[in-house]
């Protein structure tokens, strides 16, 4: 681990969706021997009076005071979650989303609520996880509870969504590590139903060979798995080759999973579906926390 990603980077807002993220962070940091950075941000545009005019100093210093309480809130919670982990805090002001961006490219993960209203008045948080998913520059962990509850599992296998992509292969490192970091299970999940092929026209026409493609299909799933199960033997990897639509199937095994890792984006197994709407898919309704890896920054 460089030292510009030591730590774990998480969104509060001051509802419990997003203290929900600071435990669950500052649980991962601990995991991980990292430190946790809580964000704050004062999106003070919804303010603003008539010409792009800030408000005056008084209405700031109210605002401010505001946020340093959902920060002291925050500090406290992962406190009790995870006592020896070392917390700092940023309150800057601008767009939520802008914040998270820039601070991920020294992140090694990022971390935020996966309902409620987030930090935008008008905007809910999946619609911040979009923006958030769409830009950050390392995995972004939406944090989704148990479908009518709030509750984060703890328990149940890695799930991984295994396409051929590199961002699939990042996904894949991604989930094992999780895995054996947390004594769990890892499945495997490529679903491939979604397979077309193109004639000269650009047509679209069905493929009917079904056996013959799964048969392709099994081996490319063998063979992205080999390296990562000689790397991590201590995981116990269950194959999951499905002929359905990949979202579909992951949003499925949310239900009794820990996690669901998946790149943002990515084609390989799942040709003409990008993985990026099967990411969003999950962001939004998954019942367990989803992690989506990211293309790192290049310097």
């Amino acid at each position: 681990m460089t030292a510009a990603l030591n730590r774990i980077v998480v969104g509060v807002d001051g509802a419990e969706p997003g203290r929900a993220a600071a435990r669950w962070a500052a649980t991962r940091a601990a995991e991980r021997g990292l430190g946790l950075l809580i964000v704050h941000a004062l999106h003070v545009e919804q303010r603003a009076y008539g010409g792009g005019l800030a408000g005056p100093a008084p209405w700031f210093d109210l605002l401010a005071a505001d946020g340093r309480r959902i920060l002291d809130e925050a500090v406290e919670e992962t406190g009790t979650a995870a006592p020896g982990v070392r917390v700092d805090t940023l309150m800057p002001t601008g767009s939520p989303v802008a914040v998270l961006a820039d601070v991920s490219k020294s992140a090694a993960m990022v971390v935020i609520g996966g309902t409620g209203k987030g930090f935008f008045g008008e905007m809910t948080i999946g619609s911040t996880a979009s923006a958030i998913i769409a830009h950050a520059y390392c995995p972004v962990v939406v944090l989704r509870a148990r479908k009518g509850t709030a509750n984060y599992p703890e328990a149940g296998p890695m799930v991984v969504g295994v396409d051929g992509s590199p961002l699939s292969e990042q996904a894949l490192e991604a989930a094992f590590e999780e895995a054996s970091r947390r004594n769990a299970s890892l499945v495997a999940v490529h679903a491939w139903s979604d397979v077309t092929y193109d004639d000269v026209y650009g047509m679209a026409r069905l493929v009917t060979q079904w056996e013959s493609i799964e048969d392709d299909e099994r081996r490319l799933l063998a063979q992205r798995l080999a390296g990562w199960q000689e790397k991590y033997p201590d995981v116990a990897v269950e194959r999951s080759l499905v002929r359905d639509r990949p979202r579909q199937v992951l949003l499925e095994w949310s239900a009794k999973a820990q996690l669901v890792v998946v790149g943002s984006r990515g084609r390989g197994g799942f040709t003409g579906l990008l993985l990026g709407s099967t990411s969003q898919a999950l962001a939004h309704h998954a019942e367990c926390p989803v992690m989506v890896v990211r293309p790192r920054l290049t310097r």
